[in-house]
């Protein structure tokens, strides 16, 4: 289990509440946040930002960890919602030196996962059309 620092004071009630129910979720999988990172669409320092409190994770950040903790989502989703209200938007908590990396996926990076997919499909298609018309008999007469 990890050893997690105390959360920023400023942190409100409801925020702390949802950090450190995601904490626990993150504890569950036995994961490290290098690993959650290459499992999600988030980086480690992403992760790490949510986890101690410093940024408020996005939606789909508690929905990605929920599903790599087997935990229902709707109870999480409504803890974000709550905390959504009283987090101090605008800038990051101050937790530590300020990053420059970015906590959202990249843009277009589930674009580019479908355009992956594709082009593979695509490649197999014809390697597998390929084969066929290699075994086919060239013609009769």
């Amino acid at each position: 289990m990890t050893r997690w620092r105390p959360l920023p004071d400023v942190l409100p009630r409801e925020a702390r509440h949802l950090v450190e129910q995601l904490r626990a979720l993150k504890d569950r999988t036995g994961l490290s946040l290098a690993e959650l990172a290459r499992r999600t669409a988030y980086s480690k320092s992403s992760w790490q930002r949510y986890l101690s409190g410093a940024k408020q994770p996005p939606r789909g950040a508690v929905q990605a960890l929920c599903r790599m903790a087997g935990a229902e989502q709707a109870r999480l989703l409504t803890l974000w919602d709550l905390a959504d209200r009283t987090w101090p938007h605008g800038a990051a908590v101050a937790a530590g030196p300020a990053e420059r990396v970015p906590d959202e996926p990249p843009a277009g990076a589930e674009y580019r996962r479908w355009r992956a997919a594709a082009l593979v499909s695509f490649g197999v298609i014809v390697v597998l059309l390929a084969g066929l018309l290699w075994v086919l008999p060239a013609g009769r007469g």
